[in-house]
């Protein structure tokens, strides 16, 4: 496959551009030019005035006013393919509108400024497209990772989803450690019980929001920060060897001891908890 988009400098729009065509299509050959070639029936952005450039009279806006570049009209149809509506929702509204905002108005960006110091000095021999090359290598990196991260939460989200439709008790059991607060926040559980990095098992409160830290039912005040002989010795668990001073997390020897703890801590004296 054949892009072209324009020569000469280059900015943060069309080096994420041509970062988000090569993800899209591994292989893409992506040419820069200042002239389309007559009869050209391939991909074009940010030059030539088609559905993906922004330069000519009438080009599209958002509903909220933010002007689109070639990026975020590239965005606009390639992107909820790879990560689904909302997602691409939520890039384009915290990463992608504010390099269009940069490139059609010159307001400055970070990213922006950066991308831009690849562009060759006044007195140096680089070619240009060499260094373009360069710096979309570093978009397509950025964009990949970003798009792997998302992915992750995507499978961990199936992942609690499943563990949550087997809950007992108030009480979530995960395989291995997952993100889980957007799940499980606005469900019905409680505790959420998964293996530690350090050996054993961890078990954490749920809160009642994903960004609060308000939790459903919290371990024990009388737990909170003792050593794990003290902690043995109050609640009776022989694996249960450590409780944050702020009773969100416990350790435990087992799985079986960290539920333990769990059903303790729901019939403690505390209001919030069942």
């Amino acid at each position: 496959m054949l892009a072209l988009t324009h020569s000469g400098k280059f900015h943060a729009d069309d080096v994420f551009a041509s970062a988000l065509l090569r993800i899209c299509y591994p292989g893409i050959e992506i040419r820069r030019t200042f002239e389309i070639p007559e009869g050209f029936d391939g991909l074009i952005f940010d030059i030539g005035g088609g559905r993906f450039d922004h330069h000519q009279t009438g080009a599209p806006v958002r509903p909220n006013g933010v002007p689109y570049a070639a990026f975020g009209l590239l965005w606009r149809e390639y992107g909820p393919g790879l990560v689904g509506e909302e997602e691409a929702a939520r890039i384009d509204a915290h990463f992608v509108q504010p390099l269009d905002l940069d490139d059609n108005t010159g307001c400055g960006h970070p990213l922006a400024g950066m991308v831009a110091s690849f562009n060759p000095s006044w007195d140096s021999e680089a070619s240009s497209d060499e260094c373009f090359a360069q710096v979309v290598g570093i978009a397509q990196l950025i964009l990949e990772k970003r798009f792997e991260l998302v992915w992750s939460i995507q499978r961990a989200r199936k992942m609690v989803e499943g563990a949550l439709a087997q809950m007992q008790d108030g009480i979530v059991l995960l395989e291995r450690f997952a993100p889980w607060k957007a799940v499980l926040c606005p469900s019905e559980a409680q505790f959420v019980v998964y293996p530690s990095q350090r050996g054993g098992f961890s078990a954490q409160g749920v809160p009642s929001e994903p960004e609060g830290n308000a939790l459903k039912c919290p371990f024990p005040a009388a737990w909170a920060g003792r050593s794990a002989s003290e902690l043995r010795e109050l609640s009776g668990i022989p694996g249960l060897r450590f409780c944050h001073n702020n009773r969100f997390l416990i350790t435990a020897e087992t799985r079986e001891d960290a539920i333990a703890a769990c059903k303790q801590a729901m019939h403690s004296p505390h209001p919030s908890c069942p």
